[in-house]
Parts: structure tokens; sequence; C-alpha cells
């Protein structure tokens, strides 16, 4: 099989990202014990030679600090864990999921992902993934280059919208190849918490794991600022509802959170993004009544306000460019909805 680029897409959380992530807290009648022992007896299905490579890997960190496998876990200790795959990834299990699949030839297909499914299998999420799906629609599906069958790019759990997968090896190549490189075509609509001088921009800044908090991704900057992994994102404002905006973005790369972490970078956290702190009021007033009406629309929209509107790729066997759109959510529409009324009235008022 060919090695296929693993490009990383604006993929999710501890359900929907490469990591799986782990935490125990040591108990206070803790006796020393090897962290590699200590994880064997809590992590089902992992295996001693997985755990040894994580820690290998500096995935394992004791009170925040990267350890070795002969490091003695103590009472109280706070042990995290980061896989890149989990110990359950290879038990696939075929699930008739009901995919919506808008477009399918021999090659490949396209499918609009709904909110809140999983993209692929993780700690928390071994049924009920895009993937189960697709391994009860499609017999022999190729592996990427983390055997993941069908799977060219990922969108988070939360995420809804467009995502094409291979159906063979060529097209896996083919695709996979595109996307690394840049050719391949996305758009996002996302809603953001405030307004913005600028109709449009490029947001632009290496993206890597935050160094305080391991469920995040940062923007690093200063002395780090080579750190990461390089990311662009160009934005353009669609329509202005006063305390928040609806944009749209495209994207130049694709790394984990990247929309999320490169609005948030420059002051317009995603609207409802728990991950990243768009759940709370950023933007208006202490009013009570505002309260009620911003917890009204979180309940609308209980999830991230974004949307892969659009996806664009030369056909790997045609050559031909093809291009889908698909509408925006009800959830996310609902909300605007909301947004734009209120901001019509506080202009009448």
């Amino acid at each position: 099989m060919s090695e296929h680029s693993d490009f990383e897409e604006e993929v999710d959380d501890v359900e929907d990202s490469k990591y799986e992530h782990h935490h125990f807290i040591a108990g206070k009648e803790q006796k020393p014990l090897r962290v590699d022992k200590f994880l064997m007896n809590f992590i089902e299905n992992a295996t001693r030679n997985k755990i040894q490579q994580g820690i290998k890997d500096g995935a394992v960190t004791v009170n925040d600090q990267v350890v070795k496998a002969n490091y003695k876990v103590k009472p109280l200790d706070e042990i995290s864990v980061s896989f890149e795959h989990p110990p359950h990834e290879l038990l696939l299990v075929p699930e008739d999921l009901n995919l919506n699949i808008i477009y399918e030839d021999d090659h490949l297909c396209v499918v609009n992902k709904p909110a809140g499914m999983v993209v692929h299998p993780g700690h928390g999420n071994y049924s009920g993934t895009l993937i189960n799906g697709l391994i009860h629609h499609f017999e022999n599906l190729p592996n990427n280059s983390s055997n993941r069958p069908g799977l060219v790019h990922r969108i988070d759990k939360d995420t809804s919208g467009l995502l094409v997968v291979a159906k063979t090896e060529h097209a896996m190549s083919h695709l996979s190849a595109q996307f690394a490189a840049k050719t391949s075509s996305r758009e996002y609509i996302a809603i953001v918490w405030g307004d913005f001088e600028e109709t449009k921009g490029t947001v632009e800044g290496n993206i890597g794991r935050h160094p305080k908090n391991r469920l995040q991704n940062a923007v690093w900057s200063g002395e780090d600022a080579n750190k990461g992994k390089p990311a662009v994102t160009h934005y353009e404002v669609v329509e202005d509802l006063g305390y928040v905006s609806v944009v749209k973005c495209r994207l130049e790369t694709g790394r984990t959170h990247q929309i999320r972490v490169h609005m948030k970078h420059i002051g317009h956290t995603l609207f409802n993004d728990e991950r990243y702190g768009g759940d709370r009021i950023l933007k208006g007033t202490n009013f009570s009544k505002y309260k009620q009406f911003v917890d009204n629309c979180f309940k609308i929209l209980p999830r991230q306000a974004l949307h892969a509107k659009t996806l664009g790729f030369e056909h790997p066997d045609t050559k031909q460019w093809m291009s889908f759109d698909s509408e925006i959510p009800e959830d996310m529409l609902q909300c605007m909805e909301r947004w734009r009324v209120y901001a019509t009235h506080a202009k009448e008022n």
C-alpha cells in the first residue's frame, strides 16, 4: 500500500481528535509504582508496549511534566495520557447509521456529517461513528496512514458538514495529496463573538498543543512562534449581528481545531464553543434579559457554531474539478435569526 498523507483537518476534542485522553489522580494510599505498570491497571485494552511507546513519545505527563517509564507514581500524582491511536481503534464494527451521502461513484463519496457524530472511534466513542457507518455501507475501503478506512480528512464531532471519503487506494493517495498540497477547497460558516473592524482578513500563526491545557490547541507566539505547525485561515464577514458576527472561513491549511483556535486568537471565539470559552457571554450587556436571550440561543445551538459548507477537489480519475455545497443546519439558522431580530430591535431602540 502506498503511503498517504494523513492531513489534519478541523478535528475535535477528546472524542474526535487523533489523541485519546486519560486523566488519573493517584490515591492517598498509593505505594510507589512505575508509571507504565500503574497505567496498565487503568487503561482498558492497552498493551504494555503501547504504553511504553507512548511514554517514549512524550504522551504521558505527571503533574504536567513529561516522565520516563521508570518514574514512580506517588500519592496524589496527576497522570495524563494522550495516545495517538486509541486501544479500541481496530475493533471496528459495521453499523447502519443512515449516512447522508450526497454524491457517490466508484472512486469516492461525499458525506454531509451531522453535528454530534464522531468521525472515527476514540476514547469513549467506539460506536456510532462515521467510520462505523462507512464500513457498513462500503466494503474494502482503503486505509489512510493512520489505518482509518476511507478517511481523507476529518472534522470535529460537533462541527457539521462535508467530508470526502476515498473508496480506492488510488483515490486515497490522490485526494490526500491534494489536501497536503493545499489544492483542495474548503469553506466553513461560523458564528463568532464580536464585530469586526475589517470585513476581510487572514490569520496566520503556528498551531500546537496548548502548553497548559492539553485538551486545547493554541497559536504559538514570541520566542515559541516556530513551534507547532503553520496554519493559515482566510475569513470574511457575511453578516454583522451586533454582539456576534457570521463569517465564512477558507482554510489554506487544516490543523487541529484551526478555525476555533485562529478565531479565538483574534478575539472572536466561536459562539457556544465550550472547549475554547465561547459558551459564556463574551460581548454585550449585563442586563438579565440579555443573559436570558443568550442562554436561549445556547439551547437552540448546543454546540460550537461551525459548519463545513463547501468542498472542492479534483476527481482522482476524471481529473475534473468537483464542487459541493451544503445547506447551513437548522440549529445555526435559528440562532442566526434570533440574533438578527435582536440586532434589529437594538438599533430601533
